[in-house]
């Protein structure tokens, strides 16, 4: 990681080349001091560019400045141009549900786990998101779900989804049977500990542990896959971006059946509601370093560039 030193000469480099976002938001969630020291070395980048910095409530707590300008998220999304996470990719996915719609670019700084959406790693912050600052980046436009759940006709829940809407039995092991249509095609019925409906985002993700595919991010695709099928003749599908999906849950007594949206918004669905999916109406774009690549990540984060016989 630079000195502050470094910072401010290498961001002065930078800025012979004018800046294309002036004013960022910043937000991040509470995690100790190695979010802290992300936090920090975001706002010495933001500061030594002459950046107009913006700070949620929790990320400017890891900062001991009074003369620190704060908002709610919502006003983040109205006032800034740019968007820095700090945390991990479920940071991302909360910001993602609750300012896609504000057609606000987003970087991540990855202080979380495999990181597939944060794309900054904590020793590179200085250069890249001074980069990133001046348009020198990769931009990955990352389309929602929608989830709409109805009962009698008339809708009691909605939410919008990053990776993945779920449907299964919270609680208590039990067998749900499923019907899926697409299209208002009937698709088949489906008994099982529950269905993922993923996006290309969501696809390295829980779908990626119940054996889904993985879906390059541009693609403009929805899985559909089985959770723990009682049937080995039952695959994941893939359909058209699209698609309006419609899943019911037909045992009479699966009274506890939930929806789940990125694993963070919960519903009940229960017998008797429907559950309807289909594109979220404004896309989330991601901002990455120059260098990024996705299917490096999946060597990376996958394991793929193990060899048998290495270790």
């Amino acid at each position: 990681m630079y000195s502050n030193v470094q910072c401010i000469l290498y961001c002065w480099g930078k800025a012979l080349a004018s800046l294309k976002y002036e004013r960022v938001g910043v937000i991040a969630r509470l995690g100790g001091e190695s979010v802290e020291d992300s936090v920090e070395a975001v706002a010495r980048v933001l500061d030594a560019a002459g950046v107009e910095a913006i700070y949620e409530a929790p990320a400017a707590a890891t900062l001991s400045d009074d003369a620190l300008r704060i908002a709610g998220r919502e006003a983040l999304g109205d006032q800034c141009d740019l968007i820095v996470v700090v945390g991990g990719d479920g940071s991302l996915l909360g910001v993602g549900r609750d300012l896609s719609h504000k057609n606000i670019p987003v970087l991540g700084v990855n202080r979380g786990g495999l990181g597939f959406l944060a794309g900054v790693a904590p020793e590179d912050i200085e250069e890249d998101l001074a980069d990133v600052l001046h348009g020198e980046c990769v931009e990955e436009a990352h389309f929602l779900l929608e989830a709409v759940i109805s009962r009698n006709g008339q809708e009691v829940a909605r939410s919008p989804a990053l990776n993945d809407v779920v449907v299964h039995s919270a609680g208590r092991s039990h067998m749900l049977e499923v019907r899926v249509w697409i299209d208002d095609q009937w698709v088949y019925d489906q008994r099982g500990d529950g269905l993922i409906i993923a996006s290309p985002t969501g696809s390295t993700a829980y779908s990626l542990s119940a054996g889904g595919p993985i879906m390059h991010p541009a693609l403009d695709a929805i899985a559909i896959v089985p959770m723990f099928p009682h049937t080995l003749t039952s695959r994941p599908l893939v359909v058209q971006g699209g698609s309006r999906i419609r899943v019911t849950v037909e045992n009479a007594d699966a009274i506890d059946a939930q929806v789940n949206c990125d694993s963070q918004v919960n519903f009940d669905l229960g017998t008797g509601a429907e559950l309807h999916v289909e594109k979220y109406p404004e896309p989330m774009t991601l901002l990455y370093p120059k260098r990024h690549s996705f299917y490096e990540s999946c060597r990376s984060k996958l394991d793929w560039a193990t060899r048998l016989g290495d270790r």
